[in-house]
């Protein structure tokens, strides 16, 4: 039973990390190419949008699909078992855009308490 504990926890650290999950809600809207994602993902840098699609691909979230053309042209897209995360992470962003402001509020009087204290 650890050993699955452990499993899981290595899976929640891979698709609720930031990147992964605005990788997986870009694609949640179809297939689109690397440099369309990377236009979609405010703040994510070349290098790692390469090493989340690769973490993705490699857990079976996402495919990657290299069309024999010139120039060489790549897709990426969510797998049957990527599209299952997507109502997860809509929701859970959902929630973020909807708590944000009580969340900026919340920070602030922590911050002013720690400071006063």
């Amino acid at each position: 039973m650890r050993h699955k504990a452990c499993k899981a926890r290595q899976i929640l650290d891979r698709v609720g990390d930031k990147w992964s999950i605005a990788v997986i809600h870009q694609l949640g809207t179809g297939t689109k190419r690397f440099t369309e994602l990377r236009n979609g993902i405010d703040g994510i840098s070349q290098r790692m949008l390469t090493a989340t699609l690769r973490a993705l691909e490699r857990d079976g979230l996402v495919r990657r699909t290299v069309h024999p053309v010139v120039p060489p042209r790549v897709d990426y897209e969510l797998t049957p078992m990527g599209r299952t995360l997507l109502g997860t992470i809509c929701q859970l962003l959902s929630w973020a855009f909807e708590h944000s402001d009580e969340i900026d509020q919340a920070r602030a009087d922590y911050d002013a308490r720690v400071a006063a204290s």
